[in-house]
């Protein structure tokens, strides 16, 4: 496949030396520590940390939930952290918030709750009666608008707080482990549904994570957050291949540790594109070096359309072979680096 190299967007959210310290009765807690980060209109941004990492703590920074201890929060260029609090409860109109928990009233009806932020915004009963229909065709729940929180599913009590995120046509939508409560399957289609609203409305979408799959499934930027400060970002792309962090190694490799033991010799990881993956490298690399191979963990993801595979492997005991082997794969565009 082709790749056409994109434009930078401009930034919609934008991040300047962003502090958040807590105080605790032994002292206080630095939670974030000089975040930087842009993230341009129509992205879908994945930030993902290991637990305690200040993933959650930055969602919520960045509509001043949490009130930064220093530094900036810009969305559309205006500096909210400076702003009075009239004039930022504006301002979150335009930020749609769902959370792992979905945080439904349990006393409404799945149309009520839609209706919520609307009658708040003091739209009129009209005009939000027809929005929340549209809503709810959109989550694909036109069914269930006088269903109650008790007699949803967990994926539809998820669609039902994704469009009443949605009410007052926001421009961000802050997802904090939206998935994080559901199975596998009703996690892809929530994820899929996600996609469809960015495509569709062009919200830009900001998914905080500590899963890679959900990165992977849907998001094209990735912030990764270490000890609160960010580790590394850029392309989903560009840190699947090539991690620089060990921290980043760790998220995308997560089974590592479960093959741990069966790494008494060097391991190498393998990565594959669309191209390389279909062209039997392995098979070919064993008959052309007589290097044998021990496959550790394999998968495929598919990431902006383009499908990757990685494999974790050992090569043989010869030293000259293994070397043979890595130079018969790099010279055939196979990324090669060591886990350590």
């Amino acid at each position: 496949m082709e790749h056409i190299e994109k434009q930078e967007t401009q930034a919609i959210i934008e991040i300047k030396n962003l502090k958040k310290v807590f105080k605790v009765k032994d002292g206080q807690v630095n939670a974030l520590d000089d975040i930087n980060l842009k993230i341009g209109q129509g992205e879908i941004y994945g930030i993902i940390g290991m637990s305690g990492a200040g993933k959650s703590t930055l969602v919520r920074c960045i509509n001043l939930l949490e009130k930064p201890t220093s530094g900036q929060v810009f969305i559309d260029k205006k500096d909210i952290s400076a702003i009075e609090e009239k004039e930022l409860r504006t301002v979150r109109y335009s930020l749609g918030m769902i959370f792992q928990q979905f945080n439904l009233l349990s006393q409404r009806t799945a149309e009520q709750n839609i209706l919520f932020p609307l009658e708040i915004a003091g739209v009129d009963k009209e005009t939000a009666k027809k929005r929340t229909a549209e809503l709810l065709s959109l989550v694909g729940l036109a069914d269930k608008a006088k269903a109650y929180p008790s007699q949803l599913s967990g994926g539809q009590k998820q669609r039902i707080a994704i469009a009443r995120a949605l009410a007052n046509n926001p421009k961000i939508l802050l997802c904090d482990e939206a998935t994080s409560a559901l199975d596998p399957s009703t996690t892809k289609a929530i994820l899929k549904l996600l996609k469809e609203i960015n495509e569709k409305l062009g919200i830009t979408i900001v998914i905080i994570t500590h899963e890679m799959s959900v990165v992977e499934e849907i998001c094209t930027h990735v912030a990764i957050i270490d000890k609160s400060h960010i580790a590394e970002e850029g392309t989903v792309e560009e840190v699947f291949r090539n991690p620089q962090t060990e921290i980043a190694r760790k998220m995308i490799l997560p089974e590592r540790d479960d093959v741990q033991t069966d790494l008494a010799d060097q391991a190498y990881r393998l990565v594959f594109d669309e191209h390389s993956s279909s062209e039997a490298v392995i098979a070919k690399m064993v008959v052309e070096t007589k290097c044998l191979v021990n496959i550790l963990h394999a998968e495929l993801q598919n990431i902006e359309g383009v499908s990757y595979g990685q494999m974790v492997v050992q090569f043989g005991d010869d030293d000259r072979g293994r070397d043979k082997a890595i130079s018969y794969l790099k010279a055939n565009q196979i990324l090669v680096e060591e886990v350590k």
